[in-house]
């Protein structure tokens, strides 16, 4: 698939939103990218795993590894086509941790994946989780990319789909300042 096919099937699928958005970043936009409209078809799920495996096919990955709750599918996926395992990184006290009996060997190979970056904080945190825990970062995938920058991860970094859409820090939010309703539609401020 080109990268005007997958933005096809995001747009069919209605994962493109427009509004107000709180982004798990923080910061506020008029466009939110809800990849589990497009996940929800394991066959466009399956087409997307195996794209994004296909970037890392020359690294020798062990795990791949993502933060709940957006990227779990897509680490189910290119772990499957990598013929890897997969598995997840929760929150705990507000850090990311392993939990489900889920561990990481020492030098062991891992692939940091998720659904779609913006400011690489989660990517960052997940990667911190795998060296702590003795493991080897080879690489961060990402369906989107909507950063609008080069993000710099130590490691290579590879994207289906880059999107510039707009940022704003929330107190330089236009749509704040206009007073249009705020959705937190992604999972990071779930009580």
């Amino acid at each position: 698939m080109n990268t005007d096919e997958i933005g096809r099937l995001f747009r069919e699928a209605g994962a493109l939103l427009e509004g107000h958005f709180r982004l798990s970043s923080g910061l506020h936009s008029t466009r939110y990218i809800q990849c589990a409209l497009v996940l929800q078809y394991p066959r466009i799920a399956t087409r997307l795993g195996a794209q994004l495996a296909e970037a890392f096919a020359n690294e020798p990955i062990e795990t791949v590894i993502a933060p709940a709750i957006g990227g779990i599918l897509v680490a189910h996926e290119v772990a499957r086509h990598l013929n890897a395992r997969a598995i997840f990184a929760e929150r705990e006290a507000g850090r990311f941790a392993l939990r489900r009996g889920f561990a990481i060997a020492p030098a062991e190979r891992v692939l940091v994946v998720e659904d779609v970056i913006t400011t690489g904080r989660s990517t960052r945190e997940v990667i911190e989780l795998v060296r702590e825990a003795g493991g080897r970062v080879v690489g961060v995938g990402a369906l989107i990319d909507r950063s609008g920058r080069a993000l710099y991860f130590g490691v290579p970094l590879r994207a289906l789909l880059q999107l510039d859409l707009p940022t704003y820090p929330p107190d330089a939010c236009p749509l704040c300042a206009a007073g249009v309703p705020l959705s937190t539609p992604g999972s990071r401020y779930l009580a």
